[in-house]
């Protein structure tokens, strides 16, 4: 049974990528707010601000400059938030050699990875309808 989703937060250093998929959610998933941030750092200062609501999914772009993806999780497992809380989408182009290097990922962390753009094809297969 797929999980109802409150909130999603983009992680992705393209201003165009975060333009485009947080669109698409929008024009879809009209309920489900999103939150964007532009690089991991940005990302890690707000999921580790325990204000702050965390996000039901991320998703996540591999290949950013400072931190790239794969620092990120490193990063965020000792955030030390429940496993149960999010599940990461780790986005990568198409054709791309990230899903052999899965066995990087630190332990514990829920993942799948999906394929850039954001469509709403890739939307449906996580979440019900809201």
């Amino acid at each position: 049974m797929k999980k109802q989703i409150s909130y999603i937060m983009l992680v992705d250093d393209n201003k165009i990528d975060n333009f485009f998929h947080e669109r698409v959610i929008n024009k879809y998933y009209t309920s489900i707010k999103v939150i964007v941030k532009e690089c991991g750092a940005e990302a890690l200062q707000y999921l580790s601000d325990t204000t702050n609501r965390k996000p039901d999914f991320i998703f996540l772009d591999i290949n950013m400059p400072e931190m790239n993806g794969w620092e990120f999780l490193q990063h965020y497992q000792k955030l030390n938030i429940p496993t149960s809380n999010s599940l990461i989408v780790i986005m990568t182009n198409p054709y791309s050699q990230y899903y052999q290097k899965s066995r990087m990922l630190p332990k514990g962390i829920k993942f799948q990875f999906g394929e850039k753009p954001i469509t709403k094809e890739l939307l449906d297969v996580f979440f019900d309808d809201t």
